[in-house]
């Protein structure tokens, strides 16, 4: 009998069928596919290139400040990046670098503050100090089966949950308009929720599979909305002049630029960048769970962990060395859009991480796809992120709220993000460990969570 169901899957997955978009292995007709692998590009797609714009407006390479055309080639390369990177996170290599997973990459938000700190500098200094983080990481995942008993569920469950807690204020700050000079105006607050009414009417009203199309659609009628708005002298959200400055700049067609930037390796500077990648390691970790706990519904294997973790960390040197970009990570947007949708489909998420390698080698198509104001992605990622805290919860769930586990839950949700809300916790502690833990809740939740599981004893029932 159970060789007869293997038999019976592999037949349903050799043959091409919309209902695969919910396997993870398995064809899917192209029509199916584009559209809801293009899903998982828009969702992700401007929060790729914002930390690249961020460092570039500060950054400055021997001396001279960059200029426009170094800003353009670097958001190019961010994507032919994260493109590339995704796609060894669903077809790994050499069998041990990638998850074997639909976890989509992209330019880390984490780096943020010690890149920009270096940039200021010399760019090259972020270039180096990357490389050395990177391949640390990247060691750390192929060598998971060491320490990952040491790591137990309830500290993912608080890592997940601290990722969409996190995500909360980006969210609704791109709901009112990001930096927009006018953000909080009623064309932002306006466009925002004709965005998210149409993704929630549209899940509402659409029936079969189609219906988890919903943030696409939402997407599509937030755009075309904003556009009208732009057209119609209501709000500057779009400005059609940044796609016709970026062919002058660059042309229709444009190779990356191999090597662009000389790396420089100081130790203080591998140190920040190196310790930053422990706490990206921690918010891959988290993501990677929530994905199998949330779109496949089983625990994570310890493979998974090491391939995406090794994938997260060599494409991080890779994408310093080679392409002049900051480290790249896998993004909590997507993980919230598999939660919500249940698509899982490597070939569907290969199929949308096809148009962020064209972006890459097409600047027109990245250009129209920056254009995305942020309101409409805020209208979008309000609900998945919520989607990340609720997997987190149900991870929670599943390991009981004994007292070990509230105990765990309770405080290091409490001190990991309470660190961040009062300034004064870390005002006499060193610059590097405040840009570690003020800013960013995952690191102090991780490192509080981890702590107590092996400080507060398991009850009986609970062994």
């Amino acid at each position: 009998m159970a060789l007869y169901s293997k038999n019976d899957n592999e037949l349903h997955h050799s043959e091409s069928s919309a209902d695969n978009i919910y396997q993870l292995d398995g064809r899917v007709p192209l029509a199916t596919a584009i559209p809801f692998g293009l899903q998982h590009v828009l969702a992700m797609f401007t929060a790729n290139i914002t930390p690249i714009i961020l460092i570039a407006g500060v950054a400055k390479y021997r001396g001279q400040s960059f200029a426009p055309t170094d800003t353009a080639l670097l958001i190019q390369a961010a994507m032919l990046v994260a493109g590339i990177g995704t796609l060894i996170q669903l077809y790994p290599v050499l069998h041990r670098i990638g998850a074997r997973l639909p976890i989509v990459m992209g330019m880390s938000f984490t780096f943020l503050a010690p890149a920009i700190t270096l940039a200021e500098r010399d760019y090259g200094l972020l270039v180096g100090a990357s490389i050395v983080g990177g391949c640390l990481e990247g060691v750390l995942g192929l060598s998971a089966r060491y320490w990952r008993r040491y790591i137990s569920p309830i500290v993912s469950a608080c890592v997940v949950i601290a990722i969409g807690i996190s995500l909360i204020g980006a969210a609704m700050t791109s709901f009112v308009g990001g930096n927009a000079q006018d953000a909080g105006s009623w064309p932002h607050l306006a466009v925002a929720t004709i965005t998210l009414l149409s993704c929630l009417l549209f899940y509402r009203f659409v029936k079969g599979t189609w219906r988890h199309l919903y943030v696409l659609f939402g997407l599509a009628v937030g755009y075309i909305t904003a556009l009208v708005f732009s057209l119609c002298g209501i709000s500057n959200m779009i400005d059609p002049a940044t796609i016709r400055s970026t062919i002058n700049e660059l042309g229709i067609i444009s190779l990356p630029h191999i090597c662009h930037f000389t790396p420089q390796f100081e130790w203080g500077a591998i140190i920040s960048i190196a310790l930053v990648s422990l706490v990206s390691a921690a918010e891959t970790i988290g993501d990677t769970t929530a994905v199998c706990q949330g779109g496949l519904k089983r625990d994570i294997t310890e493979q998974e962990i090491s391939g995406s973790l090794s994938c997260d960390g060599f494409m991080s040197a890779v994408s310093a060395g080679i392409f002049g970009c900051t480290p790249i990570t896998s993004f909590s947007q997507n993980v919230g859009l598999v939660t919500m949708t249940k698509v899982v489909n490597r070939f569907t998420i290969m199929c949308g991480t096809s148009v962020l390698i064209l972006a890459g080698l097409f600047p027109p198509i990245g250009a129209l796809l920056s254009t995305i104001p942020p309101c409409v992605l805020g209208g979008c990622t309000v609900i998945m992120f919520g989607a990340i805290i609720v997997a987190g919860l149900e991870m929670a769930s599943k390991c009981g709220f004994g007292h070990h586990a509230t105990q765990i839950l309770a405080i290091s949700l409490c001190v990991g993000i309470g660190s961040t809300q009062s300034p004064a916790l870390f005002s006499q502690a060193p610059e590097l460990v405040s840009d570690i833990f003020a800013k960013n809740p995952v690191a102090g939740v991780f490192v509080t969570a981890l702590l107590l599981s092996w400080l507060i004893p398991k009850d009986s029932e609970e062994e």
